[in-house]
């Protein structure tokens, strides 16, 4: 059978993403913008087309409105492939009347959904990371070694597992132990991989390694099912540990670019990276595009600007300003004389007419973007932020916490709001 008939996918869109606030005030973890002009969630999906994996169940909670739009916008199968991006929202039911408990219990209350569609593996992917896989390797792997469940799992230098969940393995890699977030030294060192799979690493090899899980599994069909016949809510916490010993269980090693991105500072290094002349990311990857919305938009325009490593998403307008190690989003505009160094903007979903523009000035409000004169540094913009004329806005000595005008400071990076108004003058 081929990948699009053996494998359903189903991408965990509902987490409420309360690391990453203020930007899932309005949205969801998986809606957050990236890149210019990407959604979080086009990640694993990008990964299951390319994967020849075309039957996509998306599961959401929070904030679902932004997320619903962009995946009607941007994936359209034909008829005759039977490939679907379908939305499944948590619903009452005659059983159920709350949330998700958590991403375990998110899958078991849509299983009847997933019957419908003929399969023989379901392969389970979160909404929040930056990573590319084929996902044609780790189902190969798992027929092939005949586990119940294979874990994608990523090797970490032991100085660098703190908040991850490790797993022990043996030389064929069946998973023979598991550990949640460990904090002992003793326990971390006891769940370092073999001499021989260190030695079958890439990269350094100057202390030794774990194996992360990355939230990334493929069940059989059948111990699905059987897994969540329970009320257990999660995978990771519950599922997979009450799985050890019961089922077989195997590990996939992946060692290609993988970031959770879960907080602020997380969202912040990973779009900024993207602006480095050899980024840890690759969107140029003709063999493996990165998939989105197509919004048909004008080429950037930009007016006598000093630029220094920026990624300028479409239809954005600059003017003689200076850009130093940012990223703008789709639309942005940024006036006259305006500096901004280490800034993730995020951009607009609409230009504003003259006479939508004239209107805000009559009421004293700066139009949609970044206006003339201002000094912005280590700054997250998101969508639709109006920042008056000569504002200067920096996090340098200021703790984390909220500040004027809906700003808030988070994990060092000054955050603008979605829809925020800064007014011109404004010194934060």
């Amino acid at each position: 059978m081929s990948m699009q008939k053996k494998v359903v996918a189903v991408v965990m869109g509902g987490g409420r993403g309360t690391r990453l606030f203020p930007l899932t005030l309005e949205r969801c973890k998986p809606a957050v913008p990236l890149a210019g002009k990407y959604r979080l969630l086009d990640i694993p999906i990008s990964n299951c087309i390319n994967s020849e994996v075309n039957r996509i169940f998306v599961l959401s909670q929070f904030h679902t409105a932004s997320l619903h739009r962009h995946i009607q916008n941007a994936y359209h199968f034909d008829q005759f492939g039977g490939g679907f991006v379908e939305i499944l929202s948590a619903e009452q039911t005659e059983k159920t009347s709350d949330w998700y408990q958590g991403t375990a219990d998110a899958v078991r209350r849509n299983l009847q959904h997933l019957r419908n569609v003929p399969h023989e593996y379901v392969l389970i992917l979160s909404g929040d990371q930056l990573y590319k896989m084929d996902f044609r390797k780790i189902v190969a792997q798992h027929a092939a070694s005949g586990a119940d469940v294979t874990i994608a799992a990523t090797p970490f230098p032991v100085s660098k597992v703190e908040g991850l969940g490790l797993m022990r393995v043996d030389d064929h890699l069946a998973i023979q132990q598991f550990a949640e977030k460990p904090k002992d030294p003793a326990v971390i060192k006891s769940l370092e991989v073999s001499p021989t799979l260190e030695a079958s690493l890439q990269g350094s090899h100057e202390e030794p390694h774990c194996l992360a899980s990355m939230g990334i599994y493929v069940f059989n069909r059948a111990v699905l099912a059987d897994a969540l016949a329970g009320q257990e809510p999660d995978f990771g916490k519950e599922i997979i540990p009450g799985l050890l010993g019961k089922k077989k269980l195997h590990a996939y090693i992946f060692e290609g670019y993988w970031e959770d991105i879960g907080t602020v500072r997380a969202f912040f290094e990973a779009n900024l990276a993207l602006a480095n002349p050899l980024p840890p990311f690759n969107f140029f990857d003709p063999e493996a595009p990165v998939y989105t919305q197509d919004r048909y938009l004008p080429a950037a325009k930009l007016n006598k600007c000093d630029i220094d490593h920026v990624v300028i998403g479409d239809g954005a307008i600059l003017t003689n300003s200076s850009l130093k190690h940012c990223v703008l989003g789709v639309r942005s505009h940024i006036g006259e004389g305006s500096r901004l160094e280490d800034v993730v903007m995020m951009g607009a979903d609409y230009y504003e007419t003259e006479e939508q523009q004239k209107a805000d000035a009559a009421m004293g409000m700066p139009s949609i973007g970044v206006g003339r004169g201002c000094h912005i540094h280590h700054t997250i913009i998101d969508k639709n932020a109006r920042v008056g004329d000569f504002v200067r806005l920096s996090p340098a000595g200021r703790p984390d916490g909220n500040h004027a005008h809906g700003i808030i400071i988070r994990d060092g990076v000054l955050v603008v709001p979605k829809g925020a108004v800064v007014p011109g003058g404004t010194v934060i």
